[in-house]
């Protein structure tokens, strides 16, 4: 599903238990995360519930970078978010998940006045680990 798909999905739902419940079904959609991907080294810190993520870094000649996420969580809630990120970042080149603002999509959303302070810092510490792995993967071109 793309991003714009699931903004259009969200605009349509008028009360906040349907979009709870959508951002529920987004996470069902996820892949779960192998148990080898579970370690330490891609658990994502600042987040109130455990959150895995992984990176692939592929080559696109002149594009650049492109990086492929995944990511899993114990919170139902939270693996939404992170569907809802990986639609946004997931196959694009590194240079443009830079100049993509997540945090601007959580505002369309309306997600930020809905969720706990928890889920919202969790949110950011998901998209900084998602910036940062697209800055370190332009450092070694």
């Amino acid at each position: 599903m793309t991003i714009d798909e699931i903004s259009d999905n969200f605009e349509l739902l008028d009360e906040w238990d349907d979009r709870y419940r959508y951002l529920i079904e987004l996470g069902r959609t996820l892949p779960e995360l192998p148990d080898d991907a579970r370690i330490e080294a891609n658990k994502v810190r600042g987040c109130a519930s455990q959150v895995w993520m992984t990176t692939e870094t592929r080559r696109q000649g002149s594009a650049g970078p492109v990086l492929v996420f995944g990511g899993d969580s114990d919170a139902h809630i939270v693996r939404g978010l992170i569907a809802i990120l990986l639609a946004l970042y997931s196959g694009k080149p590194a240079r443009e998940i830079l100049d993509t603002d997540a945090h601007a999509l959580f505002e369309k959303l309306g997600l930020r006045e809905h969720l706990t302070p928890q889920r919202s810092n969790g949110f950011r510490a998901m998209v900084d680990r998602i910036k940062s792995d697209a800055h370190a993967a332009l450092a070694t071109v």
